[in-house]
C-alpha cells in the first residue's frame, strides 16, 4: 500500500503531471511520458536547464502519441510562400502565434531554440500577442521541422493558412468565464447569507453550518480560478523582485478571503464570503470595463494611412506618384537606388541587387534577375529597377523594421520616463499605509481591522497614475499624425519634450529641388551625353540628383549598368558605353584625376549646390542648384533658436554661406562640407556636452547621425526615403510647423501633471475614508477601476482640446 501511495505523488519532472509508474526516469528525475523526457535530455544537453528554475514543472506535457504526420501539409511550398515573411538561400522569417505561451520560462525556453537546434538562428517572443518570430536557414531546415520542434517540446503553434500574415488575438472567453462563475457565486453566496443576516429563532441554527458550507465551497472556484490572475501577476512581480499593482490587491484578497475561511471553520464568526465574492466580481467587471473603455481610445495606429510614404508607378513612358496604400496586385512600380522595397514582387525590368538587412540584420546584398520574386522591405543597391506587384500592400509590414532590434542602438541615451517608478513606489506606499492602519484599528477587533485593511489595499490605484502617460502621448501621437508629424512610440515623444539641441540637415530637409533653379556651368553638353546624365541621375534618390533629371529633357531612355553609388559623395555608372559620374567637386576628382582650376566659371555662379560632372574620365563641368527654402523655414529657425541651440550642416562647400545667412540669420552655427561621418561625430560631440539632440535629416545619407541622435526626425517627400534609423517621420510641407508640435507635447505633459495631480488627490480621499473605517471593501472595489477611467478620459479629452485650441484638429 505505501509503494502505490509513493507512485501516486510521483509527478512529472518536466510539467508537473502525474507519473503512471515510475519507469520513465533520466538522472534521478520521473517523467510521465517519452515526450517530457526527450525534452528534459534536449535541453539539458543544450544547457538550458535554468529552465526549470524560473518556474517549477513549468512546461506542458506531451502525452500525444506523437506528431506523425499533422504537419506534413508544410511540405506544401505554395502553403509556406502564404505562411513566410521573408526567404533567401540563408535565412527565412516566420511569425506563428502559439496559446501554450504563459509565463517566462516558456519565454526563456522559445528564445533559446538556437541552442536546441543551431540552424533556428534567431526567436524572439511577443508575449501579449503569444507569437514567436522565427529566423530559420531553410537549407538546412524546413518550415514543418521548425514546427515540429516547437511541438516537441510543448508549444505548437496554430496555423491557420486562410489567414496567414493575420493579426491573432487572444480570446476574452475565459475573463467572461470568470465574471460568470463569481457572478453566480456571488449571488448564491448572498442567499445563503440571509439566515445570518435575518434569523433570529433556534429553527436556523442547524441550518447554518450547511449554509457555511456550501458558502466555503462556493468561494473556492473564486479563490482559486477567478482570482487567478491577480495572485499569477503578484508572485511574477515579486519573483523578479518588483512590486506591481496586482500585489496589494492580492494581499487583500488573501487577508479577506483567509480571514473569511478561518471565522466560519473555526465556528468563532460569519465570515465575510458575501462580500469576497462581490468584491472578485466587481473587480473583473471593473477590468472588462476598463478594456471595452480603452478599445474605444485605441491609439495602436493604422499605417497604411499614417506613414507618408508613396510609390512611384510606371505609366507608358512616364511616372506617377500614389500613396503606398493605392498600390495593387499588378501595378509597375519604378524603385530607385536605397529605396525600400514596399510588397512582395518580381522584377520586370533590370537587375536587382537588393539588401536584406534591414530584415536579416545583414549588409551583403543579394543578387535577383528579372523574373525573380523580391521580398517587401529590401532596399536596393544599383540601377533603377521597376517591380512587378504580386501582393496586397501590408504596411504594417514596414513598420515593424521600424521597431526591429537591428535598428535599436545603445548610444540613445536614457531619458527616464514621467511615469518611470512611479507604480513601484506608490504599491508600496500603499502596503505601508496598509498596515499601520492595521494596527491602529487592531485594538478594536479583527472585523474592523480586516475591513479597513482590506479597503486601503483595493482603493489606492496607481494604475490611474501608470495609464494616463500612455495614453495621453498615445492621443498626442494620433493628433500629431493628423499633421504629418509621425512618431515611432510614447517613449520619443517624451524625449522631445527634453530636447535641447537641433541639428538641421541642409539639402533635402531645409530646401526642397521642386521647380529649383539651375545652371551648368562648363563645356557645352551634347544632346546623347545630357542623355547618359539623365539616365543616371534618375536611378538616385537625392534631391539633387531628381532635380538634375528632371530638368533634361529627353525622349530616349538609356539602361545604366554598373551603378555604384558612394554615400554623400556621388553616383557613377556605365551608359550606352560611356561611363558617367555625378557627385562632390572630391568624388569627380577622383575619377578624372584632378580638377582643372575654373575659378572664372566657378564665380559665373556664386551660390547653390553643385554636383559635378564626369565623362569617360574628363570633367565636363557642374550644375549649379539654387534649391528652394521650405516655405516658413526662416520664420521657423529663428523661433526655435529661442528655445533650443540651432545648427545646420550641410555637404556643400562654404560659398553658400552667405546666402544661407541671409536665409536663416544663424551664420556663426552654420558648418559646410559635412561628411555623413562628420554628422554623426558632430551629434556626439554635442552628446558629450549633456545636449539632448533632435538630428532632422532627408533619411538618405543622414542614416548614422539619425540613429546617434537622442531623437532622429526623417523628413520624407513623395518618395520612398523610409528609414528605420529614423525615430520620427516629419512630411515635408510640414517641416514649418515644428515648433508647434514642441509646444503641443508640452501641453500633453502637462495634461499627464494634471492627471497625476487627480489620481493624487482622489487617493488620498480614498486612502481617508479606507484608514478612518468609512469604506467597505466592496465599494473601494467598484471605485478602482471608476478611477482609472476617469483619468484616462480626462487625459485624452484634455489633449483633443489643446489640439482643437492650436488648429491641430
Amino acid at each position: 500500500m505505501s509503494d502505490i501511495k509513493t507512485l501516486e505523488k510521483i509527478l512529472c519532472y518536466h510539467c508537473g503531471e502525474k507519473c503512471d509508474d515510475n519507469t520513465i526516469s533520466i538522472d534521478d528525475k520521473f517523467f510521465c511520458c517519452n515526450g517530457c523526457k526527450l525534452v528534459y535530455e534536449l535541453l539539458s544537453e543544450n544547457n538550458l536547464c535554468q529552465y526549470y528554475e524560473i518556474d517549477q514543472t513549468p512546461g506542458n506535457t506531451r502525452k500525444e502519441s506523437g506528431i506523425g504526420k499533422k504537419f506534413e501539409f508544410l511540405d506544401n511550398d505554395a502553403l509556406v510562400a502564404k505562411l513566410l515573411e521573408f526567404k533567401n538561400n540563408e535565412y527565412a522569417k516566420v511569425t506563428l502565434f502559439i496559446p501554450n505561451i504563459h509565463c517566462s520560462s516558456c519565454i526563456y525556453l522559445l528564445e533559446h531554440l538556437h541552442k536546441i537546434n543551431e540552424n533556428v538562428l534567431q526567436s524572439v517572443v511577443d508575449f501579449p500577442k503569444r507569437t514567436i518570430s522565427i529566423v530559420y536557414n531553410p537549407g538546412s531546415i524546413s518550415l514543418r521541422n521548425v514546427v515540429e520542434l516547437l511541438t516537441s517540446i510543448g508549444y505548437e503553434p496554430k496555423i491557420e493558412i486562410q489567414e496567414a500574415g493575420a493579426k491573432n488575438k487572444s480570446p476574452e472567453r475565459t475573463l467572461y468565464y470568470k465574471i460568470g462563475i463569481a457572478g453566480f457565486a456571488f449571488g448564491n453566496i448572498m442567499l445563503l447569507s440571509f439566515p445570518e443576516y435575518l434569523a433570529s429563532d433556534s429553527s436556523t441554527i442547524t441550518l447554518k453550518p450547511i449554509f457555511n458550507f456550501l458558502t466555503v465551497l462556493l468561494s473556492l472556484p473564486i479563490f482559486f480560478y477567478c482570482s487567478s490572475e491577480y495572485f499569477s501577476s503578484a508572485w511574477k512581480s515579486l519573483k523578479y523582485r518588483t512590486i506591481n499593482v496586482d500585489v496589494p490587491l492580492s494581499i487583500g484578497i488573501l487577508a479577506f478571503y483567509g480571514r473569511s475561511l478561518y471565522e466560519i471553520l473555526s465556528r468563532t464568526g460569519p465570515g465575510y464570503m458575501d462580500s469576497f465574492a462581490g468584491l472578485i466580481f466587481f473587480l473583473l467587471i471593473g477590468r472588462i470595463f476598463q478594456k471595452k473603455t480603452y478599445d474605444l481610445i485605441n491609439f495602436e495606429r493604422d499605417y497604411k494611412s499614417y506613414f507618408p510614404i508613396a510609390v512611384n508607378l510606371k505609366k507608358g513612358n512616364g511616372e506617377t506618384s500614389i500613396p503606398l496604400a493605392e498600390v495593387a496586385i499588378g501595378d509597375r512600380l519604378v524603385i530607385r537606388s536605397n529605396e525600400i522595397i514596399p510588397v512582395d514582387s518580381v522584377i520586370a525590368e533590370g537587375s536587382g541587387n537588393i539588401d536584406y538587412s534591414f530584415i536579416t540584420g545583414e549588409s551583403s546584398c543579394v543578387e535577383k534577375l528579372k523574373g525573380e520574386f523580391v521580398y517587401a522591405g529590401g532596399k536596393q543597391v544599383g540601377s533603377k529597377i521597376e517591380v512587378v506587384a504580386s501582393k496586397n500592400v501590408s504596411q504594417s509590414y514596414l513598420t515593424k523594421l521600424w521597431d526591429e532590434s537591428s535598428f535599436k542602438t545603445d548610444v540613445k541615451r536614457n531619458i527616464l520616463s514621467i511615469s518611470s517608478n512611479i507604480s513601484r513606489y506608490f504599491t508600496g506606499a500603499v502596503i505601508v499605509i496598509a498596515a499601520v492602519a492595521g494596527l491602529f484599528w487592531y485594538p478594536y477587533g479583527m472585523d474592523k481591522t480586516m475591513q479597513v485593511v482590506s479597503a486601503v489595499l483595493i482603493v489606492a490605484c496607481p494604475c490611474a497614475l501608470a495609464l494616463s502617460g500612455p495614453f495621453a502621448f498615445g492621443n498626442a501621437m494620433r493628433i500629431l499624425a493628423r499633421n504629418q508629424f509621425y512618431i515611432k512610440n510614447t517613449e520619443t515623444l517624451e524625449k522631445l519634450h527634453h530636447i535641447t539641441a537641433i541639428v538641421f540637415d541642409k539639402t533635402g530637409t531645409m530646401t526642397h529641388q521642386q521647380n529649383a533653379a539651375m545652371q551648368f556651368v562648363g563645356e557645352k553638353l551634347a544632346q546623347p551625353d545630357l542623355n547618359r546624365i539623365a539616365a543616371l541621375a534618375s536611378n538616385s534618390t537625392h534631391p539633387l540628383s531628381r532635380s538634375i533629371a528632371a530638368s533634361i529633357k529627353t525622349n530616349e531612355i538609356f539602361a545604366v549598368d554598373n551603378y555604384r553609388e558612394a554615400e554623400g559623395k556621388g553616383i557613377e555608372g556605365l551608359i550606352s558605353g560611356k561611363t558617367v559620374g555625378l557627385g562632390s567637386a572630391c568624388y569627380v576628382a577622383e575619377l578624372v584625376g584632378e580638377l582643372p582650376d575654373r575659378e572664372k566659371e566657378e564665380k559665373q555662379a556664386a551660390t547653390g549646390s553643385r554636383v559635378y560632372i564626369a565623362i569617360d574620365g574628363k570633367y565636363m563641368g557642374f550644375f549649379a542648384i539654387l534649391g528652394n527654402y521650405r516655405a516658413g523655414i526662416q520664420v521657423l529657425l529663428k523661433r526655435l533658436k529661442s528655445y533650443f541651440q540651432i545648427f545646420v550642416l550641410s555637404g556643400d562647400t562654404s560659398r553658400d554661406a552667405k546666402y544661407l545667412e541671409n536665409q536663416t540669420g544663424i551664420g556663426a552655427e552654420l558648418l559646410f562640407g559635412q561628411s555623413p561621418f562628420d554628422k554623426l561625430q558632430f551629434i556626439q560631440k554635442l552628446q558629450s556636452q549633456n545636449e539632448v539632440v533632435m538630428m532632422i535629416g532627408d533619411g538618405l545619407n543622414d542614416a548614422g547621425a539619425l540613429r546617434q541622435s537622442d531623437v532622429g526626425v526623417s523628413v520624407s517627400e513623395n518618395i520612398i526615403n523610409f528609414s528605420p534609423a529614423s525615430d520620427a517621420i516629419l512630411g515635408g510641407e510640414s517641416l514649418k510647423n515644428l515648433l508647434d508640435y514642441f509646444e503641443f507635447i508640452k501641453k500633453a505633459i502637462f495634461a499627464v501633471k494634471l492627471s497625476f495631480a487627480v489620481s493624487i488627490v482622489y487617493n488620498i480621499f480614498g486612502l481617508y475614508f479606507a484608514c478612518s473605517g468609512q469604506m467597505t471593501p466592496l465599494f473601494a472595489a467598484v471605485l478602482m477601476p471608476i478611477s482609472s477611467i476617469t483619468v484616462v478620459v480626462l487625459t485624452v479629452v484634455l489633449t483633443s482640446i489643446f489640439a482643437k485650441a492650436m488648429k491641430l484638429l
